[in-house]
């Protein structure tokens, strides 16, 4: 078994919080134009790249996994994190080299950062042909067409009614077993922190029925596994039209859709059909939504809840509108109805404003309360134009946000390693994903916690169920053989 440990992919806490980049995959038609779509940041922008990408096939263009064979290369930017940003302007930078051999090349960017910096985008990187927001993407076609004619192409508009439900993405990030889904776009909370609020706009709930549709059809298609996408999923709320009544009384819904009722809908479209969602905000997770996950064996025991912080006055002036106290009470209740071996995981910013060593010291006695399985862990970086930035001044010194970041991590890496000891001599249910990205001679996939695991390949294939048995863990990875 050593020889397997050395061989898998070893996922440590702080490169799960390094959000990959995904790219476009190469296409068959030798004859359409290309587009290269890159894709930085947090599950939305790839789902949203899925989109983009549908829209402009309808447009004549196919994707390739090559930017210098593109025609049209797209950038789906993040601004969450100035890492983020930066990454993206040194990318458009090394996208110079191209435009200089074929100025008919067209560079656009996408999402959050296209919204937030339209004005610096076109003045200062020259090379950008397009700037298009998240909730502009149907005018994509119409926008390279003024770019093909010499006019920068810029729609930044906000909308409080685009959900795209009657598009259909095309699989870009797709491994043929697993797929996302969007159920909402927006975010109505204002945590100080954040520009969500001000790159994609006000919370806005799709028909619920289009997206048991798009279930029915992935699974249809061979997928066995669909997660739930949107800032904040349990605030999801459809109220229906008059002429979709009579078949929400059938599910027993009397006038709005909530999450715990949407998550029902999907988990009745097969029981072979696994769901998970993200993300959970601690105000709004409710027992409903609980009870719910505990009736449908195929909705996932995996529950991604940032906390940010353990610290009552750190959370009031990073304006979440929780505290402490509400905060265990939710783990609490998530241990209660769906148990122990429930994964939980969670978001932790070190270094915050006016962050004291006591308020730090609270944010790791409550991950000794809590014992997270995963962690995504960052430390502060001041966004321009939040409520943060203009509120409070950035004055915790680096040297000290990264101890403390690191403390963060040190500490996780235990849980994580604890967590996944219990599972020791245990047998799970494993949706197989792919082979392993070190070892063609086995196979991984994760269990309903959502905790990768990896045995040897033997007769089984991407997208079966396997039983198997952990009989050796590491803090990132469950190693375990198939039962007979």
């Amino acid at each position: 078994m050593d020889q397997i440990i050395n061989d898998i992919d070893i996922i440590s806490p702080e490169e799960a919080a390094c959000e990959t980049v995904k790219i476009s995959k190469e296409s068959n038609n030798p004859t359409a134009r290309k587009m290269y779509i890159e894709s930085y940041g947090c599950q939305m922008n790839f789902s949203d790249s899925e989109i983009v990408t549908s829209i402009l096939k309808k447009d004549g263009f196919d994707t390739t996994s090559s930017y210098e064979d593109a025609d049209l290369i797209l950038l789906n930017t993040c601004s969450i994190r100035e890492k983020a940003e930066q990454t993206v302007r040194h990318r458009l930078g090394q996208f110079q080299t191209v435009k200089k051999r074929k100025p008919e090349v067209l560079i656009g960017v996408l999402g959050c950062m296209a919204e937030r910096l339209k004005s610096k985008l076109l003045e200062e990187e020259k090379i950008v042909d397009l700037v298009v927001g998240p909730d502009a993407y149907r005018d994509l076609p119409l926008l390279v067409g003024q770019a093909e004619e010499g006019e920068k192409g810029v729609n930044t508009f906000l909308s409080r009614e685009e959900t795209y439900a009657d598009i259909s993405p095309v699989r870009l990030n797709s491994n043929g077993v697993t797929a996302f889904i969007s159920i909402m776009r927006g975010c109505d909370n204002m945590c100080s922190f954040c520009v969500v609020p001000f790159t994609r706009g006000r919370e806005r709930s799709r028909d619920p029925y289009s997206i048991v549709a798009e279930a029915t059809q992935l699974f249809s298609d061979g997928y066995r596994e669909v997660t739930l996408l949107g800032q904040n999923v349990d605030s999801y709320k459809w109220s229906h039209l008059e002429n979709n009544k009579a078949r929400l009384e059938k599910e027993g819904i009397e006038d709005v859709v909530n999450f715990a009722h949407l998550l029902e809908m999907v988990a009745r479209v097969h029981s072979d059909l696994r769901i998970r969602f993200s993300t959970s905000h601690p105000k709004d997770i409710t027992d409903e939504v609980l009870h719910t996950m505990k009736k449908y064996d195929n909705i996932c025991k995996y529950i991604h809840l940032p906390v940010q912080s353990g610290s009552s006055a750190v959370l009031d002036r990073m304006n979440r509108t929780y505290d402490r106290e509400w905060y265990i009470n939710r783990v609490d209740a998530i241990r209660r109805i769906l148990g122990e071996d429930c994964g939980i995981s969670s978001d932790m910013i070190a270094g915050f404003c006016n962050e004291t060593e006591e308020e730090h010291q609270d944010t790791l006695s409550l991950m000794d309360y809590v014992t997270y399985d995963f962690a995504y862990m960052f430390y502060y970086s001041e966004r321009p134009g939040t409520l943060a930035a203009k509120k409070y001044v950035d004055d915790i010194p680096l040297e000290v946000k990264k101890r403390r970041l690191q403390e963060i991590i040190d500490k996780q890496r235990l849980h994580a390693l604890e967590r996944n000891q219990r599972e020791l001599n245990k047998v799970h249910t494993v949706l197989i994903e792919g082979a392993s990205k070190k070892s063609e001679l086995h196979l991984q996939g994760r269990n309903s916690a959502n905790k990768v695991i990896v045995f040897p390949k033997e007769h089984f294939k991407k997208g079966q169920y396997v039983d198997v048995l952990v009989k050796e863990c590491t803090g990132g990875t469950l190693l375990g053989e198939a039962v007979k």
